[in-house]
């Protein structure tokens, strides 16, 4: 990925306000996955005029280019990322609510070859794993 979500947004034509523009940054700028509260807070100390509103119409704007992706992680909040993100699958830690981001290539290639031995050509993938520290050890965490 070397286009910015903003530039992505422009190449799609969409008319990019301030405030869109705005969104478009702190998404930009989001290690985690923001459900549009989080995102709303985050643009508000930019800008205290945005509204929640914008932010949750300038999010389905985005989802709806492609820009965005909406991930769900069973926790009844859509949570956003980058749609451009390098490949990586989740781990959601059910006690913290945390998610840990990972690859792992034997995954990746058994993936491929379950797809080959149905008949098909794996064009991509959403894995989430759900699960808890195990007692007694210390979690480690991914990439």
């Amino acid at each position: 990925m070397t286009d910015t979500i903003l530039d992505r947004c422009e190449a799609a034509g969409l008319r990019m306000t301030g405030q869109r523009r705005t969104v478009a940054r702190v998404l930009e700028a989001s290690s985690d996955h923001p459900d549009v509260e989080e995102l709303h807070r985050r643009a508000a100390a930019e800008d205290a005029r945005i509204s929640l509103a914008t932010v949750y119409r300038t999010v389905k704007l985005f989802e709806d280019a492609g820009i965005v992706e909406k991930v769900d992680f069973g926790d009844g909040r859509a949570r956003y990322e980058d749609a451009e993100r390098e490949h990586h699958d989740h781990l959601i830690d059910m006690a913290t609510g945390e998610v840990i981001e990972f690859v792992d290539e034997e995954i990746e290639a058994l993936q491929r070859k379950v797809a080959e031995k149905l008949g098909y050509e794996l064009m991509g993938h959403r894995m989430e794993l759900y699960g808890r520290p195990l007692k007694g050890t210390k979690a480690r965490r991914g990439r």
